[in-house]
């Protein structure tokens, strides 16, 4: 994608000398950062580099402890959102801030509705503004219709108009295509090249890099709280940010030391979900890891959900080791030896508030408990093990999990499961939301535990991170398996054809 020079040579925003402080945690120091009308300016780092905090100082979630704030060359200070807002500055979050019974005007308007005089608000103009946002926006849905019935690309896309509403002139948009189709992207990125054309400043925050390469005009970079430098992003490649990032060259993302055997020890035949999936079958072998992939929505997400039990099957069986099991609820799944890390760790793999230790033994409390008490020693020795183990980066066990990076966090995830001692470990999408160096560590992780004879069942939307970890592939299609793949030998494009009906098995 071509990318225009910005609009004007003036800086909207400029931060200097920003510092700020956590218990125990000097979470930003002395960052400088600007932003310039008409431009992309990604911002990037690992996990904890200091970027979250960066963008909740702008808009006001937190206040510096020291530094300047300048909007339009004069000094201002943001106490709270609302300060943020007046000053035109707007975020658009990774998890969205609609009301989903709400019609789509009402949530663009949403500030107006309750700062009318008696409450009096008048439809017919909010329908009239909501509609010329939403047709420069080339958003072909009614005002009036409900966001609950909107799609995950149309949703943000409210969100956006929701800001240009409010004539915002700093659009900060935090991991804005984690959730998005291929086609929703492209869609995001022709928004934000009129976006810019207008003389919008956009901050991009994303752990995807090639879309910063297409997108972005410069690329700023924090590590540890501190700025490693600003440039064009002309003048980088994308190892250069890598390197950046992470203080050191990732010599190889993908590593492969595991040799699967012939020994079949998952089998799924003929796995009906009503609605979801249709007669999927699919086996894997010892120390095998099997990539599923697909459109969003294809099914795949739901076959995991279905051999955990946390879906209902109308029909269909699932062996271990050739023995039929009874799966009909996670409890089943866990005494069959099988551990789902699913998609969205926050909301249902993680209880953020509690330790990394309790985290860690909550599926499997039998092993650390004697008489329906914990053996607390008993429970932190595990623990203990597993940071070691898996290099997790925490002060101690105690440290509540909420305040981990999101790669430590998927870390504390997948010990919980193998406190269990699973033959079979789903994964879906294991690396979303987390860094290159994360997901660098996630991968290996990932191969180490193939090598040591588990099985793998790996759904992503990253195709190339399907390809390059997995032994095999099943592409599937409305709900079915639409072909199954060497990895070694298959593409992205040809994984593409399948996943959209193009092939025929």
């Amino acid at each position: 994608m071509a990318k225009e020079r910005p609009a004007e040579n003036r800086y909207v925003v400029r931060m200097k000398g920003i510092t700020k402080a956590f218990p125990g945690v000097q979470a930003l120091d002395g960052v400088d950062f600007d932003i310039i009308a008409g431009e992309v300016h990604a911002l990037v780092g690992e996990n904890g580099a200091g970027k979250s905090t960066l963008s909740k100082i702008l808009t006001g979630v937190y206040t510096k402890d020291s530094g300047v704030i300048e909007i339009k060359g004069q000094p201002v200070e943001i106490n709270n959102p609302l300060d943020a807002q007046r000053l035109g500055i707007r975020i658009i979050h990774q998890e969205f801030n609609l009301i989903n019974h709400m019609s789509v005007m009402e949530n663009m308007f949403l500030d107006e509705l309750g700062q009318k005089p008696w409450g009096l608000v008048s439809y017919r103009t909010m329908r009239r503004r909501a509609k010329e946002v939403l047709q420069w926006l080339g958003l072909d849905v009614s005002p009036d219709r409900l966001v609950s019935e909107l799609s995950v690309g149309e949703q943000q896309t409210v969100e956006i108009a929701a800001a240009l509403s409010k004539e915002a002139d700093v659009i900060i948009m935090d991991e804005p295509t984690a959730a998005l189709t291929d086609a929703e992207v492209e869609r995001l990125f022709g928004i934000i090249q009129r976006l810019r054309a207008q003389g919008k400043a956009i901050v991009y925050i994303s752990h995807k890099l090639e879309e910063i390469m297409a997108i972005a005009d410069r690329v700023t970079v924090l590590r540890d709280g501190r700025l490693i430098g600003t440039k064009a992003t002309s003048e980088l490649t994308r190892d250069e940010i890598v390197h950046m990032m992470v203080g050191r060259p990732l010599r190889q993302m993908y590593v492969r030391s595991r040799k699967p055997s012939s020994e079949v020890v998952l089998e799924v035949e003929n796995l009906t979900v009503p609605g979801k999936v249709k007669d999927v079958s699919l086996v894997a072998h010892k120390g095998e890891v099997v990539g599923l992939t697909g459109l969003m929505g294809a099914g795949q997400h739901d076959v995991l959900r279905a051999v955990f039990g946390a879906l209902p099957v109308s029909s269909g069986t699932i062996k271990v080791r050739g023995r039929e099991v009874s799966i009909r609820s996670p409890w089943d799944a866990i005494r069959s030896g099988i551990g789902l890390l699913t998609e969205n760790r926050k909301e249902e793999g993680l209880i953020l508030p509690l330790s990394v230790m309790f985290n860690m033994s909550l599926a499997s409390m039998d092993k650390v408990t004697r008489l329906g008490i914990i053996a607390h020693k008993q429970e932190r020795s595990q623990a203990d093990s597993y940071v070691d183990q898996l290099d997790i980066r925490t002060p101690s066990v105690d440290q509540q999990v909420e305040y981990l990076s999101g790669g430590n966090q998927q870390k504390v995830v997948l010990a919980k499961w193998l406190a269990t001692e699973p033959e079979i470990i789903l994964m879906s999408e294991p690396t979303r939301g987390i860094d290159v160096g994360a997901k660098a560590e996630v991968y290996r992780l990932i191969d180490e535990l193939a090598a040591q004879g588990k099985v793998i069942l790996l759904v992503s939307s990253e195709l190339p991170e399907v390809i390059n970890l997995s032994d095999r592939i099943y592409v599937m299609y409305e709900g079915r398996v639409a072909a199954e793949l060497d990895a070694t030998k298959t593409s992205q494009e040809e994984i593409g054809m399948y996943g959209t009906g193009g092939y025929t098995r």
